[in-house]
């Protein structure tokens, strides 16, 4: 993607929980848990200490959650993609997205259900 592609791009603010899968050192598989800033249809910035090289090729998991206050549940979907780290700096990296990608649909609670707990005999 060019300069001029990402740009045509409309970038939106959102905060993403997305969990990114890497081969590291070794051939060891690796994760991490962090927050997208913003986004765009061709990839996306997160905010983080520990960038991962330039280069790097991840697997993500975005998951949205879509809110409705009449009803007692959320509908969630989480995206599955791939892609490639950029670009990085002292506040986090940006993520290339590649062309394919799944969107997986399920149902969470958001309603307080409370658990019968043991007693305890202290």
């Amino acid at each position: 993607m060019n300069e001029s592609d990402r740009r045509k791009m409309e970038r939106f603010d959102l905060k993403l929980p997305t969990k990114f899968f890497w081969t590291g050192k070794g051939k060891v598989q690796e994760s991490i848990e962090l927050v997208t800033s913003n986004v765009c249809a061709g990839g996306a910035y997160l905010m983080t200490n520990s960038p991962l090289p330039i280069g790097t090729h991840v697997k993500a998991d975005i998951t949205l959650i879509l809110n409705r206050s009449h009803e007692l549940r959320s509908r969630r979907s989480i995206i599955k993609l791939s892609g490639d780290v950029i670009r990085k700096d002292h506040q986090g990296m940006a993520i290339r997205f590649g062309r394919k990608y799944k969107i997986l649909p399920q149902q969470i609670t958001d309603t307080f259900e409370p658990t019968m707990q043991p007693e305890n005999d202290c």
